[in-house]
Formats: structure tokens, C-alpha cells, sequence
């Protein structure tokens, strides 16, 4: 009888055990999709509406810490296959080639498009002419002198913007002469900002949101209209020309995660694509995936608040 009893504590002593240091691990900040801490790495032209998004997330959801890091597309991308990062806000898909090496991993990314975006060209308050034709900025672009352009401002080399432009022109290489690059999209601006005669090559989420120490610089530049190579008629990047597509260097926006498990990435990635995060898009500028919705009260009568 003592031996059954001394089995049966044992028995209870080790449920306690493992129960106490079950919940030890779940104390001690276990990450869920709304607990933990992640960094992400968020492409540097497109940074100022990551900051917003992430900002209204950890106010909402208090247990949760992001860590935001901003680095050039080639170099982020370059993390993320290098399993250097796990999840990334860029402008563009990943490719056939880079999902056939997560698959490799046995690694499926997850790929959410939360907004559309624009490349925006930028010229000094001196210059008086806002308009550019997109052909221009391409024969620039293969080594075509062009009286319009005395030169190209770029953020970094490794840009997603450079690869745009580049994708456009159809050049390996950006030219020798008459390009420029920096590291930041703040760079540029200032540098444009103080400059005649130079173009920049911004993401229009800087201008649409400046810093506060970048307000008064806004103030000095042109934000160009662009003329598109299938149409005759000018457009800026607006919400309003951005949404009915008329815009020519518009870019959807995408979070990628390659955490592999149900985590904080995944919390944060459907955060952004949900109705708050979309409505932050809609503020920004910028133009959401979905439209959020308004809902309307309809009353039978107005009610008189002094009554």
C-alpha cells in the first residue's frame, strides 16, 4: 500500500513538473502571429509607409516587437536566400529562379501584394518645366544625350529603382556619365532639392510622407508629369491616376515571408493586407489591394444635438 502511494506521487510530481515547465515556455515569449519579436527588412525607397504600418501594429497588439532594417532590393533579396532574414517588404515578386531555391529549402514563401506604389521623377523649384517623356529618361539611360536631362539621380545602385529604369531601357549598365547614386531616397531629395538641371529618381511614398525634417526640402522640387510610351497624354503619380492605371511607373508592393511555421510574420503580413492595414495604404497616398469599406448610418431624421 505505502509502495502504491509512493508511485502514485511520483506520478503527480512529474505532471506537476512537466506542467509548470510547459508553462515556462509559453511565459517566457513563445512566438505567435500576435506575440514575439521579428526583424524585417523593408526596401529603402519604400520605408515610410513599412514605419506607419508597423507603428499602428505593436500599439494594437502590445506583446508584439518588429525590428525594421532598410537595405537596397539586390541586397535584401540576397538576405532572404541567404536565410540571412526571413521576411521582406519589397517591390517587387520573387522569381521563378529564387522560388525553385525555398522550394530547394522545402521552405513556400509567402507572398501578400498590399499596395501599389509609383516611382516618381523630380526636378529643382527652378526648373519650370514639370513635364518628362519616359522615352527620354530611356535614352538617357543607353548613353542618348538629351537636352530635357543634365543628369540622373538614383538612391543606391542596387535599387529597385535602378532595376526598374533599367528594366525599361532594356541596359545591362547604367551609364558611365550622367548618373548619380547615393544611399537613400532622403539623399536624393536634398541633393535634386540643391541642384539644377538634375532629375531623381524617388518611390513617391517619400513625398507623399516626408519626415518632418524633410518637409521644408519637399517644398523645393517639382514633382514631374509623366508622359508614357503608349499614350501622349501626362500623369503624376497620384492616388487618383495610380488607381484608373494611367500612371506608367506604378509597382505593387509585396511582404514576403519565409518563416516556414505559423509566426509573427505571418500576424503582421495578414495585419497589412486586412482592413486596418489597408486603410494606413489608403492615408499614405499609396493605393491598397482592397478598398476598405465605409459603412453608412442612415437616420429617418436628423437629430437636433442642441435639443
Amino acid at each position: 500500500m505505502l509502495k502504491n502511494v509512493k508511485i502514485l506521487g511520483l506520478i503527480v510530481f512529474i505532471l506537476l513538473f512537466a506542467m509548470c515547465n510547459q508553462k515556462s515556455k509559453t511565459d517566457s515569449g513563445e512566438e505567435t502571429i500576435l506575440k514575439g519579436k521579428i526583424e524585417v527588412t523593408v526596401d529603402e525607397t519604400i520605408r515610410p509607409i513599412v514605419e506607419d504600418q508597423i507603428a499602428v501594429f505593436e500599439g494594437t497588439y502590445y506583446d508584439a516587437k518588429i525590428v525594421l532594417k532598410s537595405k537596397s532590393e539586390a541586397e535584401l533579396i540576397n538576405d532572404l536566400l541567404n536565410k540571412k532574414t526571413n521576411v521582406v517588404i519589397t517591390a517587387r515578386d520573387l522569381t521563378q529562379a529564387e522560388k525553385e531555391k525555398f522550394i530547394k529549402l522545402k521552405i513556400k514563401p509567402r507572398v501578400t501584394p498590399f499596395a501599389t506604389d509609383a516611382i516618381a521623377f523630380i526636378s529643382n523649384k527652378n526648373n519650370n518645366d514639370t513635364l518628362i517623356a519616359l522615352k527620354s529618361v530611356i535614352d538617357f539611360m543607353k548613353g542618348i544625350p538629351t537636352p530635357k536631362i543634365k543628369g540622373l539621380v538614383f538612391d543606391n545602385p542596387n535599387s529597385s529603382t535602378v532595376r526598374y529604369i533599367k528594366n525599361l531601357a532594356k541596359v545591362k549598365d547604367i551609364p558611365a556619365e550622367g548618373v548619380f547614386s547615393f544611399k537613400t531616397n532622403e539623399e536624393v531629395i536634398k541633393f535634386v532639392s540643391e541642384n539644377d538641371g538634375m532629375i531623381g529618381v524617388v518611390g513617391v511614398n517619400w513625398l507623399s510622407q516626408p519626415s518632418p525634417k524633410m518637409q521644408d526640402i519637399i517644398h523645393n522640387l517639382n514633382v514631374l508629369y509623366v508622359k508614357g510610351l503608349k499614350d501622349d497624354n501626362y500623369y503624376s503619380p497620384t492616388q487618383n491616376d495610380i488607381a484608373e492605371q494611367k500612371y506608367p511607373l506604378a509597382r505593387e508592393l509585396y511582404i514576403i515571408n519565409c518563416q516556414g511555421y505559423t509566426g509573427l510574420g505571418m500576424g503582421f503580413a495578414s495585419f497589412i493586407a486586412g482592413d486596418i492595414g489597408q486603410r494606413i495604404v489608403l492615408k499614405s497616398g499609396l493605393m491598397p489591394i482592397k478598398t476598405p469599406g465605409r459603412k453608412l448610418q442612415i437616420r429617418n431624421r436628423i437629430i437636433n444635438d442642441k435639443e
